[in-house]
């Protein structure tokens, strides 16, 4: 055993040790400078080539002032919300310092500090790090600070530290940010409001932050804010620091906040380069916003110049020859989203997110939410019936010559061979755009004509959740996707023009699939920050899979509602979309080199909800193979001048022809002979093919894929009696108006 001396000795050994160390520790720490904090820097974007884009920051946002010249409904605010007892306390709360190195011990992350004094201490060390060294560091420096500095001095430095998001630093800067005033003439309402978002602006900006987190939306916001305002408010008179009537009249109205202003450098496309980027950044490394926005990183992006130019440019194009709000009230409103994406790679080369900062559009529309799709997502539910088959199949993938029931107004069923029903128990009728009579025609025909029915039969068949899965494989996210109800199969979901564009790649790439990026390194004090590598490329689906998908799309440029996209002059696939009331329309098309999406549609600025189309542009309603394929060629024109055309690889045939249940039985072709002089052949076609076919003779690779009229795949012929031209308009592309329980689907 030890002796009491021994033991005695090492006890004082170890306590004067740490006496010691927490004595040099005490010593070597300076007290932070609000000055030295202040002098934020900028943030530097660069083009794929190297070339500088933009440098943007909070230097020119941020400026200090004096306690005399902060509210004193400001002051008592934060007091009130977040540390009561900041005139009595000394400063540091031990035990939330022992809690923050207890998480940290156990490798969870640390803890923000409990008081004002520490959190001042804080915002004048923001790092990467979240070590305990950092922990003991700021704690050495709270307790000098809570005895060298008075009370009022570390309250002036944290409210002119302090982050109150929108790139604004200190209360004179977040004043004039939110409510164009100097910091002084703030209100005790608008005090609180800016108190609030010292709980985190991404969360309680009315303007919301979706491009941070989609849970924060506007009205989420608005919801929080308003919430944490009159709390702020009612602890404020609890402590009695604002009086009775000051208190009533304060709460009366919630002080909204002036709109979002464009910043020096961010108008045109760089604004939303610039969002794009920065939502990367902050989803792929432990970089806080709050550190991102005070400055000193070089963000290098994947985004080409001159196609960035080329996009925005087709827009304006078509926009100026189509859409004029000065002569037609219904053009106004109308917005446009782009995005241009490299297969087998995944770089965003290119975006159009709108008319720019400078005009007051402040979303990001190729990476927006809440536009539905449309007929665009018909290549997932066919790809999902080529790779797993539908329930009579066993698993076996069917063919695109598998012939469904074309017409208008038709019974969908389940599975189990029962009606789908409404919620009144009435039969669900899945309508077409037209009621042309198109018979049982193959899937080839229906993608080619862009016709509802049978893709939402063939959905059901396959299963909807196995279109999700595919979907989902070729790059969807899953908070875009709608409810797997039968309208599913034709464009309910609403994923961002970067996703559409993404996933149609994979499509081009024969089935590989890489997650979309628009950064490829981050430095900052000329030190790489971690995490930017480029997405992994995976097989997303069988590569026939993917081809037979291609070569389906492709004759939809040729001779179906795409057409127009053929003054390409290449070889190029892609697919047309218009929504339920003519919400929004779309075109998703690709070369091997580039796929890019075009969306189109009107939104109320008061409530970003959708308006219909109807009317825009001087014409009836808006089709995906109208506008957005226009301005999809022309891009496509500019962006892929000089390279070369390397076509598409071959499609295997897929053998398992499976027609939808009630197909007639096939007849024979009939055979004609000739007779012995070539002159006496007969000159007409036979009558099994309308005389008045809807689009133009199909041109295929092989054989085996020219079948819509009673070919090789022996379906039936069907023999229209009314006539419609090879646009989209003719096809059932549109609409799901039964009014039942899948009234909002979309085609």
């Amino acid at each position: 055993m030890p002796s009491w001396k021994l033991v005695s000795g090492l006890c004082l050994f170890f306590l004067g040790s740490i006496v010691a160390a927490v004595g040099v520790g005490y010593a070597m720490v300076g007290i932070p400078s609000e000055n030295t904090a202040a002098k934020s820097q900028n943030n530097v974007y660069y083009w794929s080539d190297g070339t500088q884009m933009v440098a943007t920051g909070t230097g020119a946002n941020r400026q200090n002032v004096t306690i005399d010249q902060i509210p004193k409904a400001m002051q008592w605010s934060v007091i009130s919300a977040e540390n009561k007892s900041f005139y009595t306390d000394s400063g540091v709360d031990p035990m939330g310092i022992a809690r923050a190195l207890a998480n940290m011990a156990r490798g969870g992350e640390t803890q923000g500090g409990s008081t004002i004094t520490q959190q001042f201490v804080k915002n004048t060390y923001l790092s990467q790090e979240q070590t305990v060294t950092r922990k003991f560091k700021e704690m050495f420096i709270s307790i000098k600070v809570g005895t060298q500095l008075s009370k009022q001095q570390v309250l002036q430095g944290y409210l002119n530290t302090s982050y109150y998001g929108r790139g604004a630093y200190g209360i004179q800067a977040a004043a004039q940010t939110y409510y164009g005033v100097d910091a002084v003439k703030l209100t005790p309402s608008q005090c609180a409001f800016l108190a609030a978002l010292l709980k985190g602006p991404t969360y309680y900006d009315p303007i919301g932050a979706t491009n941070i987190d989609p849970a924060a939306d506007a009205k989420s916001n608005t919801a929080r804010s308003k919430a944490r305002w009159s709390w702020i408010l009612e602890q404020m008179h609890n402590d009695k620091r604002i009086t009775d009537a000051e208190y009533q009249t304060a709460i009366k109205k919630y002080p909204e906040p002036q709109g979002l202003k464009a910043t020096k450098g961010m108008t045109g496309q760089i604004s939303y380069l610039v969002d794009t980027a920065k939502k990367y950044v902050l989803s792929h490394s432990d970089i806080s916003q709050t550190e991102f926005d005070q400055g000193g990183y070089q963000i290098y992006t994947t985004f080409q110049k001159d196609k960035v130019n080329e996009l925005s440019a087709a827009v304006k194009k078509v926009q100026k020859e189509r859409i004029d709000p000065k002569k037609r009230d219904l053009d106004k409103y109308v917005q446009f989203g782009a995005a241009s994406v490299v297969p087998k790679d995944g770089a965003i080369v290119a975006l159009y997110g709108g008319d720019g900062y400078e005009n007051g559009h402040f979303t990001n529309n190729a990476d927006t939410s809440g536009v539905p799709v449309g007929s665009t997502w018909k290549p997932f539910v066919l790809a999902a019936a080529m790779q797993y088959g539908t329930y009579k199949t066993d698993g076996v993938g069917i063919s695109p010559l598998s012939k469904y029931n074309g017409d208008d107004h038709l019974k969908v069923r389940n599975q189990d061979g029962s009606y789908v029903l409404n919620k009144d128990n009435s039969i669900f009728y899945q309508n077409n755009e037209s009621n042309y009579p198109w018979g049982y025609i193959s899937l080839r025909k229906a993608m080619e004509q862009s016709i509802n029915t049978p893709f939402v039969q063939l959905g059901m068949d396959v299963g909807n959740s196995k279109v999700r899965d595919v979907a989902k494989a070729s790059g969807i996210l899953d908070d875009s996707f709608a409810t797997l109800n039968p309208s599913f199969a034709i464009g309910t979901s609403t994923p961002s023009a970067i996703r559409m564009a993404d996933a149609y790649a994979t499509f081009a790439a024969s089935g590989k699939q890489a997650d979309p990026y628009s950064v490829t390194a981050v430095k900052h004090d000329g030190q790489a920050v971690s995490g930017f590598t480029k997405p992994t490329v995976k097989q997303a689906m069988p590569e026939n899979v993917a081809n037979n998908v291609t070569n389906t799309l492709e004759n939809v440029i040729q001779n179906g509602t795409a057409e127009s996209a053929k003054a390409l002059g290449r070889d190029a696939a892609g697919k047309t979309g218009t929504t339920d009331s003519n919400k929004s329309a779309w075109f998703v098309g690709y070369t091997q080199q580039l796929s890019t999406s075009i969306a189109m549609f009107r939104e109320n600025p008061k409530d970003a909800e959708l308006l219909s189309m109807n009317g825009t542009a001087g014409v009836a309603s808006i089709h995906g193979g109208d506008i957005p394929t226009a301005v999809w060629t022309a891009y496509m024109e500019s962006a892929l001048k000089g390279k070369s055309d390397p076509g598409f690889p071959d499609a295997t045939k897929i053998d398992k022809v499976s027609n939808e249940d009630g197909a007639p039985t096939p007849t024979p072709t009939p055979v004609v002979t000739p007779s012995k002089t070539p002159s006496e052949t007969p000159s007409e076609t036979p009558s099994e093919t309308p005389s008045s076919t809807p689009s133009a003779t199909e041109t295929c690779r092989f054989s085996w894929q020219c079948n819509d009229n009673g070919g090789t795949d022996g379906g039936a012929t069907s023999t229209p009696t009314d006539t419609a031209t090879a646009t989209e308009t003719s096809g059932s592309d549109r609409g799901n108006q039964n009014g039942g329980i899948f009234g909002g689907s979309t085609g």
